[in-house]
């Protein structure tokens, strides 16, 4: 959608507001209140039971693992952890749920206030959270397959969620997206959910109103559904934006919605007019009874969570001198960063073993499209290899492009794998001293200018050294080598 270029130039004069609820699917292996089974990708409808379809008779039953998981994040996001719980149900009617309500959360969500630290533009913020609380999936209607009809799949009914929902603290469209990513990143480092946004068991909703600079009350509030992507939350923020700006400085009245997002048209659509929570009329479920969370199993379940990623990249700059960046690589995902730590004990060369995972074995990793949890990798061959290349043994690019991958692939020790493919660095002098001679003796006129002061060209022989050695030649001594030769 195109907008005229004032409502560009007007813009500056609103302050946006945004509200984010975000849908985390939890990594348990059954539904909220059924022992149905839940993975992706199953055949329609084959993960379901007579208490996900709601045959008369059949009751409910709490997943206790559901619990556990949020009150490990609610820990992790500083949340007050709520003693006395009980779920509720909420009176809206899904075509995808045969019970015909959702069970959520609404008095007593398990997880009260709270923030998640976010930097954007390096600046620091602290994003302020309203709850985190406890509710089931609907099911999946299916409106592509036939032209007149619509298909349900139910294998998703009554999975368990947590519904993140923050303050209407956040005031662009950057924020948002640095926030669901870093939010992203604390499930999976905690293993409450795979984050999968193209799988749908990440998704947001967007709560976005716009106001004149200075003012403090909230202008009408347009929700956005189910984005699927951090890049189009980012997308659809603006774009309704810019939406709203047009419309109020065309003098018309934005309307309290819930619309969705078009990616093609850039743009968001009307779906309904938008329901307020006491139209939802929650009450206390009663085929579900209440439960109470003692300090001792909280106190439990914090001292065993690992530590967060914030604290862990203070503690990597500190104990293995490592810079800003690098630390912050590391600790982008949990697995690579125990890693890290697994390898680390083994070897002082901390700035290498950073340089080996954050390089070649990302780059493999990510070509493959696998996490270091699926793909194991020897930490011994590894240290191994990295004092190999201290010794001068190999180089990094041999080391890295030839080495790893058959270390990686096969499990073979570096060394075995450096003598059977003839790749251990030549240090021997007189090797070397031929090699070098060699080479002079054909760029006689690249020697001239190097005297003359061109010094750059040093690279020039050390590379073409290289070649007629096949990549056995030690760099360093033969730097060494060319300089003492080329100063006479």
């Amino acid at each position: 959608m195109l907008y005229p270029i004032f409502v560009l130039m007007e813009s500056s004069k609103y302050e946006t507001v945004i509200g984010l609820e975000v849908h985390a699917q939890l990594l348990t292996q059954t539904k909220l209140f059924s022992g149905d089974p839940i993975y992706f990708g199953a055949n329609p409808n084959t993960q379901v039971s007579p208490i996900s379809l709601a045959h008369p008779g059949t009751l409910p039953k709490t997943n206790a693992n559901v619990i556990d998981l949020a009150i490990k994040l609610g820990i992790a996001c500083n949340c007050e952890i709520v003693q006395k719980n009980y779920f509720a149900r909420k009176n809206y009617f899904y075509a995808d749920l045969p019970k015909g309500y959702q069970i959520s959360q609404h008095t007593t969500p398990i997880c009260k206030g709270g923030n998640v630290l976010i930097e954007v533009n390096g600046r620091q913020k602290n994003v302020q959270l309203n709850r985190i609380h406890i509710e089931e999936d609907a099911g999946k209607s299916i409106h592509d397959m036939y032209e007149d009809r619509t298909c349900i799949d139910l294998n998703r009914a009554g999975t368990p969620l947590l519904e993140i929902v923050t303050e209407p603290c956040l005031h662009s469209a950057d924020e948002a997206f640095e926030y669901v990513t870093t939010l992203r990143k604390l499930v999976r480092w905690l293993d409450v959910c795979d984050g999968n946004m193209e799988e749908g068991s990440l998704r947001c909703d967007a709560n976005i109103s716009i106001r004149l600079k200075g003012e403090t009350a909230l202008g009408t509030k347009v929700e956005i559904k189910n984005l699927n992507s951090i890049r189009n939350i980012k997308r659809a923020i603006d774009a309704e934006v810019k939406r709203m700006i047009q419309l109020v400085e065309n003098g018309e009245t934005i309307t309290q919605q819930t619309r969705t997002y078009d990616v093609g048209l850039d743009c968001t659509l009307p779906i309904r007019d938008k329901e307020d929570a006491n139209d939802y009329r929650y009450f206390a479920d009663p085929d579900l009874t209440a439960f109470h969370i003692s300090k001792t199993h909280i106190d439990a379940i914090k001292s065993s969570m690992p530590i967060l990623p914030n604290e862990l990249i203070e503690q990597f700059k500190k104990d293995y001198q490592l810079s800003d960046y690098d630390a912050q690589q590391l600790c982008d995902e949990k697995s690579i960063a125990d890693f890290f730590i697994k390898a680390a004990a083994q070897t002082k060369h901390y700035k290498a073993l950073a340089n080996f995972i954050l390089g070649p074995i990302k780059q493999y990793l990510n070509e493959n499209n696998i996490s270091l949890k699926e793909q194991d990798i020897s930490v011994e061959h590894l240290v191994n290899l990295i004092q190999m290349i201290d010794e001068g043994q190999v180089n990094f690019s041999v080391a890295s492009s030839k080495i790893l991958p058959i270390i990686i692939k096969e499990n073979k020790p570096p060394l075995a794998i450096a003598s059977s493919l003839n790749l251990i660095q030549v240090s021997d002098g007189n090797e070397l001293d031929q090699w070098v001679n060699e080479v002079l003796a054909k760029m006689p006129e690249k020697v001239v200018e190097y005297k003359k002061g061109k010094k750059g060209l040093i690279g020039l022989f050390v590379g073409e050294v290289k070649k007629l050695s096949k990549g056995k030649a030690d760099p360093k001594v033969v730097t060494q080598i060319l300089e003492q030769k080329l100063s006479n």
